[in-house]
This record gives structure tokens, sequence and C-alpha cells, in this order.
């Protein structure tokens, strides 16, 4: 077995993944049914940038845990909760020297990584005297206090740190969505301001006309229904959609046979779906906002579905969710194109923010106008001296040759800048 689950899902939930894949039961297919049987075992699938600071740290040592056989025997016995309360990080201390040595190594190489991170950023702003080792301490995806050595705490740590930053990496996306459509309201409405009204008036006109025919689309189907996965099943795999069985569907669309759906493979399924809405060939669709889109429909099926939280789903976690009856008769979905993304009120303070940035910027813009002066009359100055002394020289050696002694060379020339 392999730890895919760490590479599939953004590289963490470290340990539950890594105890999830260990555990995948294969699954029977009807190949009767099945147009495509070819085996994927053979695909190589390589992990994706988590989009951490410690990306390649993390990876590293997941590939060395990976070489010790008793801390994967404990993986199979622990539970979620044992794994992120950090009691598992314990069984670290009994791995072999051999992964211990390369634990060691590679923590210290982090360590001067962060130190010459520390070093560039200081060397920057010019600041001298200042405790590198105190500086360590922002970092909390390891222990700065040891840092030879990888001990349990770092293990406990890197767990904790990578499951926090990726649970906010879905928010911070959420986030600078919305700053993205507001800044392109905000954009709209001051490019409006500089037109006359006949102009402004074709403008509004036509943004109105984009909106109905973005909006002007088919139905939704809402994510992870029966309607949606058997839309998939018929036109995405070529099935017959009466024949559609769940336990098949969920086997076609584990990519890499690891027994789970991952949010990768989660969101591949609502390509579909999100067809019906988005075609890059439209000026009228925002190619920003069906990623978006994707995102909360990979979102809700999670929250329907993950039972455990692991951002992974089981087997068993799928054929429960088809006999709910939110399955059978679900909601209707909201698209973006329905919803209010921001308010009046929401966007007054984003352009109050993109002001004060814009002044500060000019205010630096001035500054550095203001140094280029001086420096360039400084220059100027130096250059006025520079003639001067040169029509000195010259000067000193035409009297030299008019009373018959012999020129002296070039000479040295020093300046010295007026105080």
């Amino acid at each position: 077995m392999r730890w895919k689950i760490l590479q599939l899902q953004r590289c963490f939930l470290l340990v539950p993944c890594m105890l999830a894949a260990l555990e995948a039961v294969p699954i029977d297919v009807d190949k009767t049914k099945v147009h495509n049987t070819e085996p994927v075992e053979s695909i190589k699938i390589e992990p994706p940038d988590t989009g951490l600071y410690y990306d390649e740290y993390l990876k590293q040592v997941i590939e060395v845990l990976e070489t010790d056989q008793h801390f994967r025997e404990k993986l199979q016995k622990a539970d979620i909760e044992e794994i992120r309360s950090g009691r598992l990080s314990k069984e670290l201390d009994l791995v072999s020297h051999h992964v211990r040595t390369k634990l060691d190594e590679l923590k210290r190489q982090e360590v001067g990584r962060l130190r010459m991170l520390i070093k560039a950023k200081l060397d920057s702003l010019q600041e001298t005297g200042m405790n590198h080792h105190l500086l360590l301490k922002q970092f909390e995806h390891l222990n700065h206090q040891n840092p030879d050595t990888f001990e349990s705490k770092d293990l406990d740590m890197l767990i904790k740190a990578a499951t926090a930053d990726l649970e906010q990496y879905d928010r911070t996306r959420h986030e600078e969505f919305k700053k993205y459509e507001m800044m392109k309201e905000h954009e709209r409405r001051e490019y409006l301001k500089t037109l006359d009204e006949e102009k402004r008036k074709e403008e509004e006109s036509k943004f109105e006309e984009m909106k109905r025919k973005h909006e002007n689309h088919p139905k939704v189907n809402h994510p992870g229904s029966k309607d949606q996965l058997k839309e998939v099943w018929e036109e995405a795999d070529g099935l017959d959609p009466n024949d559609f069985d769940p336990k098949t569907f969920f086997k076609l669309h584990d990519v890499n046979s690891d027994g789970f759906l991952d949010e990768q493979e989660l969101e591949a399924l609502f390509t579909k779906e999100l067809e019906k809405v988005y075609d890059p060939q439209n000026a009228e669709d925002d190619m920003i906002e069906m990623e978006e889109e994707r995102l909360r429909m990979r979102e809700h099926v999670m929250n329907e579905i993950d039972s455990n939280k692991d951002r992974l789903v089981t087997l068993e976690e799928f054929l429960r969710a088809t006999e709910k009856k939110e399955f059978l008769e679900p909601d209707n979905w909201e698209t973006l194109d329905q919803q209010q993304l921001f308010t009046e009120e929401e966007l007054k303070e984003y352009e109050n923010i993109i002001a004060m940035q814009e002044n500060e910027l000019k205010k630096r813009a001035d500054d550095l106008q203001k140094q280029r002066e001086e420096l360039q009359r400084q220059h100027d100055h130096l250059e006025a001296q520079k003639q001067e002394y040169q029509q000195a020289v010259q000067q000193l050696e035409q009297k030299k040759f008019q009373q018959g002694i012999a020129p002296s060379g070039p000479a040295e020339l020093k300046f010295e800048p007026h105080t």
C-alpha cells in the first residue's frame, strides 16, 4: 500500500489520509457495464503543491516515515482523533535509527532554510542585531528550540500546522474571490464615471445583456444528488442511466484506486454541471467564477457525505449518502449568479481600503521621485566640479608650456563633495 491520500488531498490531513490509504478495500465492478476497464494502478500521480511555505519539507518527512514498518502498522490501528490529537506522534520514538537520522537531517536543512529566509528579509530591511533564534518562533511547523534532531514534538507540530493551514486554505480562497468580484464592480463603476451620459447608458445596457446571457443556462443539478451523478454516468462514462449503480460509480471515479474519493476526484465530477453555466468562449462567462463554483460544490458534497471530516469520502460514506432523502429529492442548487456576493457596505469599505493603498503608493512614488531628483542634483554638482578641475589643470599646463616647463602628465583628480 502507499500513502497516496497524502498526495491527492493537497498533501495533508497528514496521517488521517495515510491511515485511510493503508486500509483501502478492493471493490467489485460489473465489467460488462463498464466500457473502459484498463487498470489504473500503473498511473503515477505526482503530489500537488499544497501552497504551504513548508511544502517540500512536509513531503520529504512523509516520504521518510513511509519507509518505517512499525510506524505504518501503528497507523493501521489508529483512529482519526488519535492522529489529530498528537498521541500517535509518540510512536516516533520507536522508529528505526536509520529513519530518525534521515528525519534529523531534514529538520536541520529546514531550519537552515528558514534562517536564510530570515536573514534575507532582515537584510532587505537593513535590520541588524536581531536574534535569529527568537525569530524562528514564528514558524509553527517545527520545534525551533531543538534545531538538530527530529522529535515526536516535531511530528505533532507538523501535523497540526498543516491541518490548520489547509483548513484555512479554502476560507482564504473564498475571501480572495470576494475581493476579486468587488474589484470588478469597482473598476466597472470607475469606468462609467469617465463616460458621458449617452455612452454610460450604452455600457449599462451591454452589462445587463451579458448578465442575462450568463443567467440563461440549463438547470444545474444539485451536486452529489442522484440526478447529477446519473448524468455523469451517462454522459461522461457512456453507460446506460437505467443501470446506474452507486458502488460501480464510486469505483469508476476513484481514479487512483486507493478506495477513496478525494477532493480532486470529487471536483472532477462537477465538470458537466459547470459546463452548463460557463463557456470559455463566451465573454459573459468568467472562468474564475467557475472555479469558485467548483469549490462551493465540492465543499457542499464533503459536508453532506464526509461524516468523519477527514476530507476523504469512503465507499461506506458514499453508499450511506445515496440512501438519504436528499440524494433522491434534493433542493434546488443556487449558482453564483443567483446569489448576492457582497453588499454595498462591503463594497464601500473595500473601496476605502483601495483608496488608502493608492494614497500610500502615491506617497511612496513621490518620495522616490524626490530621492531621484536629489541624486540627480548631486550628480550634476559633481559633474560641474569635475569640469572646473579639468579646466584648472588645462590652464596650469598651458601656463607651464608658455614658461618653457615640460608638462607634468595627466594629474589624478580627486573630488570632494561640498557639505
